[in-house]
């Protein structure tokens, strides 16, 4: 007879088998885990971060940040086809998403295939809100040879490109222009070069490919000798051909296309190997024509960028009204960003920055909440609110843009430092018909040279120019020095492009130790004078001689000063002045503490020697007076709300501005004045430089000047017009005399 189960114990045999199926599914959740698909969506977002949605049971959902880590987002990253992850962020970051939050309370390892395989509530068991959305950010970097696999079925559409490079592949002709415009595209798929059917490929892909590449724009080729060089050349297409919108700012962005799968070296029947020709922009123009940059027409820009430290690079500030504003980062985006770089003439963007993150601007917020479309001439075609109210410069958008490879940091070194950012300059140069490396005299080294080596080498900033190098001797090259007498004006790209002696070197302390040194950082202070204060605070004030025994001391008075008697008046033209530091950086004092000039008369230290100019100016640009103040008490005055004061003079403490802080020098201070007792009545250019001998190194010089027009009766002075270099178009500055390039080398 058979054996058979009661109803009971059948029961209980089900229930120890629904048993036994949990806990192996809790100790081992890849077993039971569905096929899910990740994406990366959302607003201010690069192609390897945005908020993380998960794609289960045919829908797109959200994941809750309750418990997320970084082991999480590792393995989220990796399942992505990214090498790592760099960090996560919670609370919708990237805006939030909509429909189901498919996973709450993630517990992963770091070590799991997939989020699937990770511990959970369950697919879909979720207390959160969208308001808590976890977004991830990967590195940038792609995991060789990954294979994106689609778990969607075979739409394609659905499929973004997962690529580990891509480049342009240049024929010999073209490998001697600098910048390389043309060739056919490649990808790196595998560890291997592969080139890609021209099938299906759309001018829109080609706008892509020549934006990641820095380039604003594509144009037409001669196809003709790409058709023969492709028939000799042995072909290894890549499997997919690529679908983008134009807007994209990498080819990573792109959709896959609907092109059927290649074997191997298969032929591309109705097509060749895919090849793009750019336009560069007129920084870029290649240098075998000479011609070239004289075909773009200059006007004036309507968008620019101020306070990066690279080309292509920058806060972004609109002209409107002949007045420059910021743009309030607000619906800010990537999106946005890449019509500022290509308006710009660089390619497409490769970060949209918000938060004042490359500096705050001064004067108005011109627009708010940008919306493009990706294919406008000028950011202002975008649709945007001309209302910016409750947006402060603390929110001013900023772009890293993509630029051409120029292959200027392989013709410049620095030896012989401590760390990657500091050395001896040394330059790439021909002797006797070959390439060796030299020195550079320090002869008129500064701070502007200094800025342009670091820019050149990509490095940021420069921080510090040495004009001594001996502790930095080590393996100085053994060809000397090979340049000199170079001056740069600090918006050069290159060394090579400043003035100097050429092959006739002129350099009579030699190199060795007198060769010329740097050392770089990636973020520095930018002091901009409040225009206002200055025009509401000024006035005459007539004071004894007597009582300005130390203002003489330390030169603060006009030359006839020096025969006056101690009975006699001298005008004084004073004012306030408010210093902010709207930087990225502390200023400080070049010189270290026990360098300070010790002024008896006074008793107080100066950090600075002279700090700012004060000159008045004829309309036709002559000097009238003038007068200087030495930074004897650089330190915080005020700050902006939640920045901690570092920095007071009191007891002799350590000198500088704290970045988002300001410096106060009232009317009332010795040696804030323009002595013009000897000045006749009639109308002047009043004129402030902060920082006139660029003794530290700023992110932006041109708003170190200040100038108003003046108008003096004899008994009274009126200050209007009072602006900050830079604030205003051309046209509007030119109406002032020319003194600011006089100022600035």
């Amino acid at each position: 007879m058979p054996h058979t189960l009661s109803r009971h114990g059948a029961a209980s045999a089900l229930a120890l088998l629904a048993w036994w199926a949990l806990s192996l599914a809790r100790a081992d959740p890849a077993a039971t885990a569905p096929n899910i698909q990740l994406r990366l969506v959302g607003e201010k977002r690069k192609h390897y971060e945005g908020r993380l949605e998960v794609h289960h049971n045919g829908e797109w959902g959200t994941v809750c940040d309750d418990d997320f880590t970084i082991y999480a987002a590792r393995v989220a990253c990796r399942e992505l086809g990214y090498d790592d992850a760099d960090a996560w962020t919670p609370s919708a970051k990237y805006g939030q998403g909509q429909g189901r939050i498919w996973l709450d309370n993630l517990n992963c390892q770091g070590s799991e295939k997939s989020l699937a395989h990770c511990g959970s509530n369950g697919f879909g068991v979720s207390d959160c809100k969208h308001s808590e959305d976890v977004g991830v950010v990967c590195s940038q970097k792609r995991i060789p040879g990954f294979t994106f696999i689609s778990n969607l079925g075979n739409n394609l559409e659905s499929m973004t490109v997962q690529v580990e490079d891509v480049r342009i592949r240049a024929t010999y002709s073209q490998r001697k222009r600098t910048p390389i415009t043309e060739g056919f595209v490649e990808v790196k798929d595998g560890g291997k070069w592969r080139q890609i059917c021209s099938q299906d490929w759309t001018a829109m892909n080609s706008r892509v490919v020549c934006g990641m590449y820095g380039f604003p724009g594509e144009r037409g080729y001669n196809s003709r000798g790409y058709k023969l060089l492709a028939k000799r050349r042995k072909k290894n297409y890549w499997g997919f051909g690529v679908n983008c919108t134009g807007t994209e700012s990498t080819l990573s962005e792109c959709k896959l296309g609907g092109q059927v799968e290649l074997k191997g070296n298969s032929t591309c029947e109705q097509g060749m190997p895919v090849v793009v020709s750019c336009v560069p922009g007129r920084a870029f123009a290649p240098t075998v024509s000479a011609g070239f940059r004289k075909a773009y027409r200059v006007e004036q820009p309507l968008v620019r960028l101020r306070g990066g430290a690279m080309i292509g690079e920058g806060r972004v500030e609109v002209l409107k009204s002949g007045v420059w504003g910021t743009v309030c980062d607000d619906h800010w985006n990537i999106r946005a960003a890449t019509v500022v770089c290509r308006e710009l003439g660089f390619g497409s963007a490769t970060e949209a920055l918000t938060g004042g993150r490359l500096g705050q601007g001064m004067g108005p917020v011109h627009m708010n909440e940008v919306e493009c479309s990706g294919f406008e001439k000028s950011l202002t075609e975008c649709s945007f609110n001309r209302e910016a109210t409750g947006c402060s410069h603390e929110e001013d958008a900023a772009v890293k843009c993509n630029i051409p490879a120029m292959g200027f940091n392989s013709r410049l070194r620095l030896g012989g430092g401590r760390n990657p950012y500091e050395g001896r300059v040394e330059v790439l140069t021909e002797r006797n018909g070959s390439l060796v490396w030299g020195l550079v005299c320090s002869d008129s080294w500064g701070t502007m040279e200094a800025m342009v080596v670091c820019r050149q080498l990509g490095l940021g900033f420069a921080n510090n120019a040495f004009q001594e190098t001996w502790y930095w001797q080590g393996d100085a090259s053994g060809e000397g020095v090979v340049m000199s007498g170079v001056r740069c004006s600090g918006t050069e790209l290159t060394l090579d492009q400043c003035l100097h002696h050429g092959k006739h070197l002129d350099c009579p302390k030699g190199g060795g130790r007198f060769a010329a040194g740097v050392s770089c950082t990636q973020a520095a202070p930018d002091l901009v004078l409040n225009a206002q204060m200055v025009e509401q605070t000024t006035y005459l004030e007539d004071r004894p001689m007597y009582v300005l025994q130390c203002a003489q001391e330390e030169h603060c008075l006009s030359s006839s000063a020096a025969t006056a008697s101690s009975t006699s008046y001298r005008r004084l033209l004073r004012f306030s002045s408010q210093i902010h530091n709207n930087g990225r950086s502390d200023f400080r004092p070049r010189s270290a503490h026990q360098s300070w000039i010790w002024h008896e008369c006074h008793r107080h230290y100066h950090s600075m020697e002279v700090f700012t100019h004060y000159d008045l100016f004829s309309l036709n640009g002559t000097k009238i007076a003038e007068g200087h103040k030495a930074s004897f008490c650089l330190e915080d005055t005020h700050c902006d709300e939640g920045i901690q004061k570092r920095y007071e003079c009191a007891n002799f403490g350590a000198q500088g501005i704290t970045m988002g802080c300001w410096d106060t020098y009232r009317h009332d201070i010795d040696c804030q004045w323009v002595d013009v007792t000897d000045v006749e009545p009639g109308d002047y250019i009043f004129q402030v430089v902060i920082n006139p001998n660029f003794e530290v190194a700023e992110s932006d010089y041109s708003n170190n000047i200040m100038k108003c027009r003046c108008r003096y009766d004899g008994n009274r002075i009126w200050m209007y017009n009072c602006h900050i270099g830079g604030s205003l178009s051309s046209e509007t500055e030119g109406t002032f005399p020319g003194l600011l390039t006089n100022q600035l080398r």
